[in-house]
């Protein structure tokens, strides 16, 4: 959804971005060559013109009644303007950019995650992951220091500079302006080079005057981006960085930190942005983490025979010693196992159903584009409100396939 219109992409996101780029590259070229052709016509046609000769002019009207019945190719709505986002990781930090020993954390009776142990090597590109409420936000704030852990310690390595984004943006000023928000960090600079950084992050204008209270979820996003960007952290703690972005803001945001040069360490629900960037991923399994030495790609491909494994050397200490409690036990593990079957078998039909509903779809645009149809409105019209309902129902289907794939 883009510009007031709609643009339908076969394929997964990878897919539509690859098509996407292909498709307003050939639509600008496509208008350019004609821009070009134009061009050339309207100077043949006042050459012609300027001879003011009868033969001459006949051919110049001539050419410009040919000219004049070329149906114009709309000239391609340009991307919106993105940010320019560029991190710069300062001074170099020590090889071993953090160590966490004996990390353990909770809240009141609900233990988060204990005894966790790990080395994070200075430029490795970490994303957590686990299920919500599990810990992950939690966990981003010990490291970054701004809670305290129950016991255990996180130790920078030398020279490290953290970078903190909450998904909340607590840290911003609600009450200051934007420009009032930037410039109480970068005191010493001008009020151009203010204007010129926030001009990056697209606060332009008024813009810079309008108070942090009143900005969207994305301008906030927008305003912590730009204010992190220029403080040469050599260590960023990301926490949930792409909600509120728009989709150049992502992908801003992936080739920003691809380049990013320092440590990262990142949570994201954002299943693409964790496989683009991350080059290792620790899960928040059992109340402690285990290690992927990978993208998401290779934890997907590995994370059962991971749980396995470990499940395997930590089996959960049997408590139940109660036949009643023993009997319900099974019975609720019973009841799992029937619904994930249920879940499985639902999933199955609705995938045969979109299959289906696309082999359609394709059988009523390849009657739209027959040539025997071309002139017979009623037919037309009859495909098209056909292949409409056959759409509306592959939307239904592909948006309940989505909700129990991930729940």
């Amino acid at each position: 959804l883009e510009f007031g219109k709609t643009r339908t992409y076969r394929g997964n996101y990878s897919a539509f971005q690859e098509k996407k780029k292909a498709l307003m590259a050939a639509e600008l070229k496509a208008y350019e060559k004609q821009q070009d052709h134009i061009r050339h016509e309207k100077a043949v046609i006042d050459t012609l013109l300027s001879f003011n000769r009868e033969k001459s002019i006949i051919r110049a009207k001539s050419r410009e009644k040919r000219l004049n019945q070329i149906e114009l190719i709309e000239k391609p709505m340009e991307e919106r303007d993105k940010i320019r986002l560029s991190f710069d990781s300062g001074r170099l930090s020590g090889k071993d950019a953090l160590t966490v020993t004996d990390l353990t954390k909770g809240f009141g009776e609900k233990k988060l995650f204990s005894d966790v142990s790990f080395l994070v090597r200075r430029g490795e590109k970490i994303s957590i992951i686990g299920p919500n409420g599990a810990g992950k936000t939690t966990f981003l704030k010990l490291l970054a220091g701004e809670l305290a852990p129950d016991s255990g310690k996180v130790v920078p390595g030398a020279n490290v500079e953290f970078g903190y984004y909450d998904q909340t943006h607590d840290s911003l000023p609600e009450k200051s302006t934007v420009f009032e928000a930037y410039h109480d960090v970068y005191p010493r600079l001008t009020e151009t080079e203010v204007r010129t950084d926030l001009g990056g992050f697209l606060f332009t204008g008024d813009d810079v005057f309008k108070p942090v209270g009143k900005l969207s979820g994305g301008e906030k996003s927008r305003l912590k981006l730009a204010i992190l960007m220029h403080s040469s952290s050599n260590f960023l703690i990301l926490d949930e960085p792409t909600n509120h972005l728009d989709f150049a803001g992502k992908e801003t945001l992936e080739d920003a930190l691809k380049a990013y040069p320092g440590t990262l360490i990142t949570v994201s629900h954002d299943r693409y942005f964790i496989n683009t960037v991350s080059d290792r991923i620790l899960e928040l399994y059992r109340n402690t983490f285990l290690d992927y030495p990978g993208n998401y790609d290779y934890y997907l491909e590995k994370k059962d025979e991971f749980h396995r494994l470990y499940d395997e050397s930590h089996p959960v200490e049997e408590t139940i010693t109660d036949a009643s409690e023993e009997k319900e036990k099974r019975r609720k593990r019973k009841e799992a196992e029937t619904l994930s079957r249920r879940k499985e078998n639902e999933i199955r039909s609705l995938e045969e159903t979109m299959n289906r509903l696309e082999e359609e779809i394709a059988s009523i645009d390849k009657a739209l584009s027959s040539p025997e149809n071309a002139t017979d409105a009623e037919t037309l019209m009859d495909l098209t409100a056909k292949k409409e309902k056959k759409e509306a129902l592959l939307n239904e289907a592909f948006t309940e396939w989505e909700s129990k794939i991930e729940s």
